[in-house]
């Protein structure tokens, strides 16, 4: 069997398989993005319980390796009587993992925006809640865009991980069945 023949036997089971990573690194980002905001904003703007539990949670996630954290998920769970199919499980899981470093660089984004514009806003009447919405984070979209990239990139490669728990990817396309052998 020549290579054209291989890629036409292929193509259409490697798309789809392209597809399923393309689907879980998305949902993993959008669950990072969102928990990371607020895990950001809670590590921010408080000093007590709420600002340890978020630091220990960006510690505990940005300090264990992601697989472990599937793991924990996927098979962990089942033993409080949670069960997550295997792409739950992988969205879920890297979606924590993702949310500890979206946590930090959106953290380092706000806290790069200089406190003159919060002390502004508050001098023209707005709340710290409006500031923060109106003035602080859309100056700090543009210093987090580079960074937040980077993690998205990474977390597309490390999609290929959730194939360790059988969650469809590119990992997982069956090349023998594909090409009738």
């Amino acid at each position: 069997m020549n290579y054209a023949e291989l890629w036409a036997s292929m193509h259409d089971e490697l798309f789809k398989a392209a597809w399923a990573t393309l689907r879980l690194a998305l949902g993993v980002i959008v669950i990072g993005v969102a928990l990371g905001l607020v895990l950001a904003i809670v590590r921010m703007g408080s000093q007590g319980l709420a600002e340890r539990i978020a630091r220990v949670y960006i510690e505990v996630f940005r300090g264990t390796p992601a697989l472990v954290q599937l793991f924990l998920v996927y098979f962990g769970f089942v033993a409080i009587g949670v069960r997550f199919d295997s792409y739950q499980a992988a969205v879920f899981g890297l979606g924590m993992n993702a949310a500890a470093y979206f946590a930090e660089i959106f953290r380092a984004g706000i806290a790069a925006v200089p406190r003159g514009q919060s002390e502004a806003a508050w001098s023209i009447g707005m709340t710290s809640g409006s500031a923060m919405r109106w003035v602080v984070l859309p100056q700090a979209i543009r210093l987090v865009l580079a960074p937040s990239g980077n993690v998205a990139i990474s977390l597309l490669k490390d999609t290929s991980v959730a194939s360790l728990i059988a969650a469809p990817d590119l990992m997982l396309h069956d090349s023998r069945r594909a090409s009738g052998r």
